[in-house]
C-alpha cells in the first residue's frame, strides 16, 4: 500500500477542521484505531496552529501545505510554509510542572509521532515532517 495526497489550506484556523478531517481519514486507511486517529488530528492540528501563530504572526491570508504518505510502515505528514524560519534550538515545549495555558504542542507532537523533524534544506519558510510507523514496522 502507498497511499499520498496534498491539501493547500488559506492560514486561518476556521480551516483546520478540514486538515482534522483529511488527517482522521487518512489514519482509518492505515487501520490505526479510533484513539490514535483523534491524537494524531490533534497533533496536527496543533502543528498548523503553531504555523499560524509562530510563522505566520497570525496572517490568515498565506498558505499551509499538507502532504500525507502512507506506506506499509509509515504514516508520514510534512507540513510547509513560508513563513518566518523557525529555530529549532528554540522548538521546544514549556516545562511540564508549570501550570499555565499553552506550550504544550511539541510534547503533544512527540507523543503521537515517531519522528518530529525540521527539513533543513528548505532556505525560506519551513517544512516539518511527522512519521508514526505503523504496527510496531520501522
Amino acid at each position: 500500500m502507498k497511499d499520498s495526497i496534498i491539501i493547500a489550506i488559506p492560514s486561518h484556523p476556521k480551516y483546520l477542521s478540514v486538515v482534522r478531517a483529511v488527517t482522521g481519514k487518512m489514519g482509518e486507511l492505515c487501520d490505526i484505531d479510533e484513539s490514535g486517529i483523534e491524537d494524531m488530528k490533534l497533533a496536527v492540528d496543533e502543528a498548523c496552529t503553531n504555523v499560524i501563530k509562530h510563522a505566520y504572526k497570525g496572517d490568515v491570508s498565506r498558505k499551509i501545505v499538507l502532504k500525507y504518505k502512507i506506506t506499509r510502515k509509515a504514516f508520514k505528514v510534512s507540513i510547509e510554509d513560508s513563513g518566518i524560519k523557525a529555530r529549532i534550538d528554540l522548538l521546544k515545549g514549556r516545562n511540564l510542572n508549570e501550570i499555565r495555558p499553552g506550550g504544550l504542542g511539541i510534547h503533544l507532537i512527540r507523543r503521537v509521532f515517531d519522528v518530529l523533524a525540521f527539513d533543513e534544506r528548505e532556505k525560506n519558510g519551513n517544512r516539518l515532517v511527522l512519521i508514526k510507523y505503523l504496527k510496531g514496522k520501522k
